[in-house]
């Protein structure tokens, strides 16, 4: 909990100037000491309560929530926010749809899909503001190219974009989705990577899944989206339902991640203290520290911009490849949380 100590100062009494009511005169005899005390000033109002609903469990892509609370930033902007990891991680934007929860960290790319489906929400911000996924195959083995991916099993953990993102990427080495066969190996796309029953996988996060094989000393050949034939689009965006889009109380959210984002670049060894600290304990292994070094450039130092072209573009990506119908009017799902009010 932070304290807020405010400074008062005092003004001198101005004796002669004082203007007195008619009738008053006798009191210009009284002493000085008879001049009434100052009013106590007003208590503080109670700070805002939000509820934040994650993605998945807390990790380094959630780095500037924790410090936002954990640095203050929050408080400081008059809110208590309550972060909740979810037990099943397609919870947080249905949650928020029903009005169970205020904001949900959510992905972009999802964000159509939802859309697509009638969930009324909005993206107010961007948490990290580059790719993360990745397909990757391990450094060692007989995979060079994406041309090498003929005949090969491509691993993955949720069902959903693996085949456009696939097809894609290979579009351009002359191969096709009927070229590659698809494994779910549900959340485990590095073990099942490493232990052979995959040649590659989709949907591994370029800060954690290429750590973890390199702690493994079998590390992982990437090969990213973007460059491949993908748009470009923000991995990690913070959404509210569509009737709080403009709710004042989303724009002091933001105000106070923008703060904890540049005080994390800033300072990011302090950071990671706070972000190990007290409960989290637990997550100062090597994995997290090397994932907190290759996040902390990807996060959105202006998350509250919000780029309409990026969003624009990826929409039309999807419609053209028949993952949603249309491409709906951009302010109908993302917006700019309303300017403060000074």
């Amino acid at each position: 909990m932070t304290t807020e100590i405010t400074r008062r100062t005092a003004l001198p009494a101005l004796a002669s100037s004082l203007l007195l009511a008619p009738g008053a005169a006798a009191a210009q005899t009284a002493p000085a000491s008879s001049a009434a005390a100052p009013q106590p000033a007003s208590p503080p109002p109670p700070p805002a309560r939000l509820t934040l609903l994650l993605d998945w469990f807390v990790n380094p892509d959630h780095a500037p929530i924790i410090v936002a609370q954990e640095g203050g930033h929050f408080a400081r902007q008059g809110l208590a926010v309550r972060i909740v990891a979810p037990a099943d991680p397609s919870d947080p934007p249905k949650l928020v749809a029903a009005k169970q929860g205020d904001i949900a960290v959510y992905y972009q790319k999802n964000l159509y899909l939802a859309i697509d489906q009638g969930l009324p929400l909005t993206r107010i911000g961007t948490v990290v503001a580059t790719p993360l996924n990745t397909l990757t195959v391990l450094r060692d083995g007989p995979i060079k190219t994406l041309a090498d991916l003929r005949g090969r099993r491509i691993g993955f953990s949720v069902a959903g974009f693996e085949e456009i993102f696939v097809g894609t990427m290979i579009e351009g080495a002359g191969l096709s989705t009927r070229d590659v066969r698809f494994v779910n190996v549900n959340f485990g796309l590095s073990t099942a990577l490493m232990a052979g029953q995959v040649d590659a996988i989709i949907g591994g996060f370029r800060n954690f899944e290429l750590n973890q094989l390199a702690i493994e000393n079998r590390p992982g050949r990437p090969f990213f989206p973007e460059e491949h034939g993908l748009p470009v689009w923000d991995e990690l965006i913070y959404v509210a339902h569509r009737d709080r889009a403009r709710d004042p109380l989303m724009r002091r959210f933001i105000d106070a991640v923008d703060s904890a984002t540049h005080y994390l670049v800033n300072n990011p060894e302090e950071c990671w203290r706070m972000f190990i600290a007290g409960p989290r304990r637990e997550l100062d292994n090597e994995l997290n520290r090397r994932a907190w070094r290759d996040t902390l450039t990807r996060f959105s130092l202006s998350p509250g911009a919000l780029d309409r072209n990026r969003y624009e573009r990826f929409a039309r990506f999807l419609q053209a490849r028949r993952m949603i119908r249309a491409v709906p009017p951009l302010d109908s799902y993302a917006v700019e949380p309303v300017p403060a009010v000074a």
